[in-house]
């Protein structure tokens, strides 16, 4: 590698960081607004808060990181041309390629990242968030047994708590158990604790009555424990298997969906859409960088022409991508849609490719030729 591609590479790549982690910075904080209540309603601590939000990180940098290539290619030539440096190299007949050499060696390491994150990393980041989320939502702490507050559950099951203390103890219970229609139970007790074990999870009741009355009787039976196990597991849920959506699968669950999973059955499209946009989203870099080098890898003469190049530049590339999410959207419908997918990034490649190697050469000479208007 020559002085020039170090240095060129150097400059492509201290501008990609530096956009990407803006970017992904600004959607981050305006996405975490979303998971703010579990520190509020969910009563989380603000570390879990973090984890939750963090886990979705890459799927932000997944979105930003071919729009910050294209940005920190169309910054670095801008800055060539308005230094002078780039009619300097078309006057010594620096040939195109050689000129794109280091921002296609950038576009190929943010193509692998892109790859390892859209085929392994963000479904593996979504299904741990899905499962924290998951988990901290069916808490039977948080969500069940509130504080001064009587929740009815549809299995026929009111529950109280008067007051919670620190480390989980809990003062002041009443359950009042209709689930048999044959005979109604309450439950109190002075204090508790809820219990996980490997049978499931128990309300632990101390220092309590349970009042049995059976229909049709007029006297109710009361049993006085010092300590009462009541099963809160078939409320919770126990045993149910999460329901994965298709972005958060793993290859293999897209590539061989599972005949007997219903998700797979009545999502087919959304499958094969997700599996072909994970294959294509690491197309997208190169033919950003492609199309900035295609439209701004030539001196202008005037700062007016160099922002119209650059405004061209940025139109284009929003037009791919839109194309590009409406061609997944098509094969969410149409599976006959799938040759679309691939085609947005490609062609967009190849016409930049042509506009920049046509008429043998061609960039250069128009380069070379611009030299003495761009110059001071």
């Amino acid at each position: 590698m020559t002085t020039l591609d170090r240095y060129l590479l150097r400059n492509a790549t201290l501008a990609f960081l530096a956009i990407l982690l803006a970017l992904t910075a600004v959607v981050w904080a305006t996405q975490a607004l979303r998971q703010f209540d579990l520190v509020t309603a969910q009563g989380q601590t603000l570390w879990t808060f973090l984890a939750v939000t963090a886990l979705a990180i890459p799927s932000f940098a997944l979105v930003v990181g071919p729009i910050a290539l294209f940005a920190a290619v169309a910054f670095v030539l801008d800055r060539l041309n308005a230094d002078s440096e780039l009619p300097a190299l078309a006057a010594a007949g620096l040939p195109p390629g050689r000129l794109m050499r280091p921002f296609l060696i950038l576009a190929l390491a943010v193509a692998a990242l892109t790859a390892a994150l859209s085929i392994s990393a963000i479904p593996a980041s979504l299904r741990t968030m899905r499962d924290i989320v998951t988990a901290i939502r069916a808490d039977v702490v948080l969500n069940v047994l509130r504080e001064g507050t009587f929740t009815t559950l549809e299995d026929g099951i009111t529950l109280h708590v008067r007051d919670r203390q620190a480390g989980g103890r809990l003062e002041g219970i009443f359950v009042d158990d209709g689930r048999d229609p044959k005979q109604e139970m309450v439950y109190t007790a002075e204090s508790g604790h809820v219990a996980e074990t490997g049978e499931g999870t128990f309300l632990i009741l101390e220092k309590g009555a349970v009042e049995r009355k059976a229909e049709g009787a007029k006297d109710a039976q009361i049993v006085v424990f010092d300590r009462y196990a009541f099963d809160l597991s078939p409320l919770l849920g126990a045993g149910e298997v999460t329901s994965y959506k298709p972005r958060e699968r793993t290859m293999s669950d897209l590539l061989h969906p599972s005949p007997a999973d219903p998700v797979a059955r009545s999502e087919r499209g959304r499958f094969l859409a997700e599996l072909h946009e994970r294959l294509v989203n690491p197309l997208y870099p190169l033919a950003f960088m492609i199309v900035a080098f295609a439209i701004m890898g030539r001196p202008a003469t005037s700062r007016q022409r160099r922002v119209t190049a650059i405004l061209v530049a940025a139109a284009v590339v929003f037009a791919i991508r839109l194309s590009g999410f409406g061609a997944i959207n098509l094969v969410a419908r149409f599976a006959w849609a799938v040759p679309l997918v691939y085609a947005v990034p490609v062609i967009a490649a190849i016409v930049g490719l042509v506009a920049i190697f046509r008429d043998g050469g061609g960039p250069r000479r128009r380069l070379g030729a611009a030299v003495p208007a761009a110059q001071p």
